[in-house]
C-alpha cells in the first residue's frame, strides 16, 4: 500500500520519510515489505493508513486539487486534520500510533468484538443492542449509511445482539476482523490516555472545516476539532449524518483519499447524485483529473 506512489513521486515519498523519522523507526519498510502480520498490528496499522492517506493527499495538492470541507471516518479523522492544518503531520504519525495502541490495552485480546448490521435503521440496531446487553456493553459503533450499522462491545454481548438483530429483521450479521471493540464505552480508559496528549498537541486555526464522526459538525477552531477526536474514541462515528452534512454544505464531489475505496460505496449509498473519485495509487489519475484545478 503506497509503495506506487513513494517509487513514482517525490512528494510521496518524503512523506513515508517524514513519517519514518517521527517514530525513529522504518514504518514505510513495514508497510511496503511486511510482514504482514506486523502491519495489521493496530499501533502500526494507524500510523500506515495515515501516511498513506496524507501522502496521496499532498500529492493532489500539488496538482491543485484542494478540498472545501474535510472529513475521515474514525483513524480518517486524523488525516483530515493534518490536511486542513489543525496539526502537523508528524505530531500526528506520533499520536495515532498512541491511540491504536491505548485502543488494544483498553481491553484484553479476544473479549470485544465488532459486526456489521446489514438491512436495519439505527433505530432498530439500537434496540437489539440494548435487548441483548444483560449488563454488558454492547452499542451502535459506526453509523456508517442505510442499512449499514456496526455494533461494537463484549464479543459475548455483540453475538446476543447479532442474533437479537437477525430476529428483528436484520439480512446480515457479519463478524468482523478487528483486534479490539472501538467506539463504544469499552474504549473510555483509551480516551482518558489520550485526552491530555491530544490537547497538547500544537495546533493552528484549520484552512479548512473538518466535519467530525462525533456529531456532524464542521469544525472550524482548533480546539473544538481537537475535542471532536477526543470524543470519538469512545463514541459511534456518524458517518451517515457527516456525508449528509457535507450535501447541505454543498458537496456535490467527493475524493476518498488514500487505501481502500470503502468510504466511496457508502458516499454513493447516502447521496446518489454525487460525484465520487477513489485516489490511492498513480493508476488513479485518471479518474481525479477532470477535477484538477477546481474546489472538491
Amino acid at each position: 500500500m503506497g509503495k506506487a506512489l513513494a517509487d513514482a513521486f517525490p512528494i510521496c515519498r518524503e512523506t513515508f520519510d517524514e513519517a519514518d523519522r517521527a517514530l525513529g523507526e522504518p514504518l514505510s519498510r513495514v508497510i511496503f515489505d511486511g510482514p504482514e502480520d506486523a502491519l495489521l498490528l493496530t499501533e502500526n496499522a494507524q500510523p500506515a493508513i495515515l501516511t498513506v492517506s496524507v501522502a496521496a493527499a499532498r500529492l493532489l495538492e500539488s496538482r491543485g486539487i484542494v478540498p472545501a470541507l474535510v472529513a475521515g471516518h474514525s483513524l480518517g479523522e486524523y488525516s483530515a486534520n493534518v490536511v486542513a492544518g489543525t496539526f502537523p503531520f508528524d505530531e500526528a504519525v506520533r499520536i495515532v500510533r498512541r491511540r491504536g495502541r491505548y485502543m488494544q490495552e483498553a481491553v484484553p485480546v479476544g473479549t470485544g468484538a465488532m459486526a456489521a448490521v446489514l438491512g436495519l435503521d439505527g433505530s432498530q440496531v439500537a434496540q437489539a443492542c440494548l435487548d441483548a446487553a444483560d449488563g454488558d456493553v454492547v452499542s451502535p459503533a459506526n453509523m456508517n449509511g442505510p442499512g449499514q450499522v456496526v455494533i461494537a462491545g463484549a464479543r459475548e454481548a455483540v453475538g446476543r445482539a447479532a442474533e437479537r438483530a437477525k430476529a428483528l429483521g436484520a439480512k446480515r450479521v457479519v463478524p468482523l476482523p478487528v483486534s479490539a471493540p472501538f467506539h463504544c464505552a469499552l474504549m473510555k480508559p483509551a480516551q482518558d490516555r489520550l485526552a491530555p496528549e491530544l490537547r497538547s498537541l500544537r495546533t493552528a486555526t484549520p484552512r479548512v472545516p473538518i466535519v467530525a464522526n462525533v456529531d456532524a459538525e464542521p469544525k472550524r477552531q482548533a480546539d473544538a476539532a481537537i475535542e471532536a477526536l477526543v470524543a470519538q474514541v469512545s463514541a459511534p462515528v456518524q458517518w451517515d449524518a457527516v456525508v449528509r452534512r457535507l450535501a447541505s454544505e454543498g458537496v456535490t464531489t467527493y475524493v476518498e483519499v488514500g487505501p481502500g475505496t470503502v468510504l466511496s460505496g457508502l458516499v454513493r449509498k447516502i447521496q446518489r447524485d454525487a460525484t465520487v473519485k477513489s485516489f490511492g495509487s498513480p493508476d488513479d489519475f485518471a479518474a481525479v483529473d477532470s477535477l484538477i484545478t477546481r474546489h472538491v
